[in-house]
């Protein structure tokens, strides 16, 4: 496989969805981008030298147009995405999510419009190949979704040879060891569950160095509790990533969201909503911790302790 480019918070590691282990543990830092004036449709900004990609980060998305051969594809006023918070967007079937998860993550250059990657210390960029060294999009229709008749071993060997790793066999049997996979190793991938597919394809989508931002794409279509992918989610969300979760209307009515039917022509119904915003903005919390101190003068003395 290759890749084209509020309800409750994440439940304890004890509860953890299958899948949601090591490769979560934090957000990888990614290296300094170089400057580049590349230009491309939507607002130009050069990339700063010492933009700080390992910082807390949002992204941006302003007046968004893409247009398909024969009508508009998305139109998006706003949408934002800070590491540490999970957006779940929803939209009626079309090629809006799709047009949405390419343009997010620099994959594909909009018609109109800007995606804007702000790091803590307030530099920007435009950049697309910095936007796709710090994203992922993971199991996209006819992008990035696996070949339904691939066992779970085989995309995980791919996988982990997309993300610079150990790709052996070895590698793979700890690799699903270490994620409570290993059950799932000889099954196709159009046999698991909707959760746990979610939960794999996001996981190793996560081992690729750098990623800080994650799409995930229509993980309803695969069936189950939209509570299943949703909490697998969060908890990636909760771990330091960006995680942006793409679905259908009727699954967001699921998990609580309120949403009015979809009007307007074809490509209004298909362009997403924000439905739910869940997790911690980091680039909203402080981020110096005070030191936790002791005052030694209300400490018990020695002689208090003894009987």
């Amino acid at each position: 496989m290759s890749e084209q480019e509020a309800p409750d918070a994440p439940a304890a590691d004890a509860e953890r969805p299958p899948g949601v282990r090591r490769a979560v543990a934090t957000a990888p830092p990614a290296q300094p981008a170089r400057r580049s004036g590349r230009r491309h449709h939507g607002a130009d900004v050069d990339r700063p030298a010492d933009l700080s990609t390992s910082s807390p980060l949002r992204l941006t998305v302003r007046d968004l147009h893409v247009v398909g051969r024969r009508a508009p594809m998305l139109h998006l006023e706003s949408l934002a995405l800070a590491t540490g918070e999970c957006v779940l967007v929803a939209g009626e079937p079309g090629q809006g999510h799709t047009a949405l998860a390419l343009v997010a993550t620099g994959r594909l250059a909009p018609y109109e419009g800007s995606v804007v990657l702000t790091a803590a210390d307030g530099t920007v960029s435009t950049a697309r190949d910095v936007l796709r060294r710090l994203s992922g999009v993971v199991d996209l229709p006819g992008i990035s979704e696996p070949d339904d008749t691939l066992t779970v071993a085989t995309v995980v060997a791919e996988e982990l040879s997309l993300a610079r790793a150990g790709s052996r066999r070895s590698h793979v049997r700890r690799w699903l060891a270490d994620h409570e996979l290993a059950r799932f190793r000889d099954v196709r991938m159009d046999d698991l569950p909707g959760p746990v597919r979610t939960a794999l394809l996001t996981s190793l989508t996560a081992e690729r160095p750098g990623v800080r931002f994650l799409v995930i794409s229509l993980p309803d279509r695969h069936g189950g509790e939209p509570g299943g992918w949703w909490s697998i989610a969060q908890a990636f969300a909760a771990r330091g990533y960006g995680v942006l979760v793409q679905c259908s209307r009727s699954s967001a009515r699921d998990l609580g969201a309120a949403l009015e039917p979809a009007r307007g022509d074809a490509s209004q119904r298909a362009t997403p909503v924000e439905s739910l915003r869940t997790g911690v903005d980091q680039m909203a919390a402080p981020l110096d911790v005070p030191e936790l101190t002791v005052d030694l003068d209300e400490r018990p003395s020695a002689a208090q302790d003894t009987p």
